[in-house]
């Protein structure tokens, strides 16, 4: 007797049952389109931070100006595989990932990704390219940080397609908050329409000044519009703003042009403590992926001055969001005209 086919549809389930057994790795893109707010400099020290406690940790530079690929002494050109070739399909994923570090790898970028939109504009699926790529060359990874570029073209979209969440780097300034409610937009749209698993994981706040009122005033805002948000549907419902703040450090902008991390080029400056201290608060975030106990060597731990007091990177208490902290003498007012900037507008974007 001839051996019965299987039924049609059973065929048909073979590839996505295959594709489920594939380990799930937890990627996170960071984003801002308002340039010089600090998403390279996260992206490379927070990524060298977390690996350094063990975890596995992939970063991928989809920036055309290639600073994180610079950021690493990677240097971009024509016999380097990059993210640009994976997106024109000529290298796999895996076949671009450049090993840094025992726990880190980088996938560099080059300028020739600028081209990238223009020359993906008829492509159908063109903003699911990056993930696509990534599910067809799975690597072992625990965690994906994307290094979006400033703007919200193509590049990002494939960023929030393969993301599962988005951190977003703020300076604490009136400007910088204009540009905070195009963001959240593109991020429901995306959520809507390409990836209903993405959210908007939390808020990091660099080139912080201590001494300054404005910061104190723009967290304030801040933290009451995501406050406002608690327990809705809308991706940033569960945001955070982020304790431990990155401050202003010159050693942060001298670190990339020697091919450094902050931990590499000087382990004893507030740089390396602030993205030390924000290592930890993201462990104790996502203990899944970092492991509880740290190696030594990931804790670089500068000899204490005679006299001198410990530093305390995490967020000053006068400024931390309503809901926790106590009252305090002069409360910060809002300034209502920045209230239209932080809500997402109406205006949609074309996917």
């Amino acid at each position: 007797m001839p051996r019965r086919r299987p039924p049609l549809f059973f065929c048909a389930l073979e590839p996505d049952r295959a594709r489920s057994t594939i380990p799930h790795v937890h990627t996170i893109a960071v984003s801002n389109q308002k340039g010089g707010v600090g998403k390279t400099t996260t992206v490379a020290n927070l990524g060298a931070a977390i690996a350094a406690r063990g975890c596995d940790v992939c970063l991928i530079d989809l920036d055309p100006q290639a600073h994180l690929t610079l950021h690493f002494d990677i240097e971009p050109g024509p016999k380097t595989a990059s993210v640009y070739d994976i997106l024109s399909g000529k290298v796999g994923f895996g076949d671009a990932c450049v090993k840094v570090d025992e726990h880190l790898t980088v996938v560099p970028a080059v300028t020739d990704l600028a081209a990238a939109e223009v020359e993906l504009a008829g492509t159908v699926g063109r903003e699911q390219i990056l993930r696509d790529c990534m599910e067809a060359q799975p690597q072992a990874f625990q965690l994906v940080m994307i290094d979006c570029p400033p703007s919200l073209g193509l590049l990002t979209l494939n960023a929030l397609a393969a993301a599962d969440e988005v951190f977003i780097p703020l300076q604490p300034h009136f400007l910088a908050l204009q540009g905070l409610g195009k963001l959240l937009e593109t991020v429901s749209l995306v959520q809507r329409r390409i990836n209903p698993n993405l959210r908007v994981g939390g808020v990091v706040l660099c080139l912080y000044e201590t001494a300054t009122r404005l910061a104190a005033e723009v967290v304030a805002d801040l933290s009451g519009f995501l406050e406002a948000n608690r327990g809705g549907k809308c991706p940033w419902a569960d945001a955070h703003i982020f304790r431990s703040v990155i401050r202003r450090n010159v050693k942060l902008a001298e670190c990339p042009s020697h091919g450094m991390t902050i931990f590499q080029y000087d382990a004893s400056c507030n740089g390396a403590a602030d993205y030390n201290a924000l290592a930890d608060e993201f462990a104790g975030i996502y203990p899944q992926l970092v492991p509880p106990v740290a190696p030594e060597k990931s804790r670089p731990q500068p000899a204490p001055r005679p006299g001198a007091a410990p530093r305390n990177c995490a967020m000053p208490m006068a400024i931390v969001p309503p809901s926790r902290a106590s009252a305090a003498p002069g409360p910060v007012r809002p300034n209502a005209a920045m209230a239209p900037t932080i809500v997402p507008p109406r205006a949609e974007i074309a996917l």
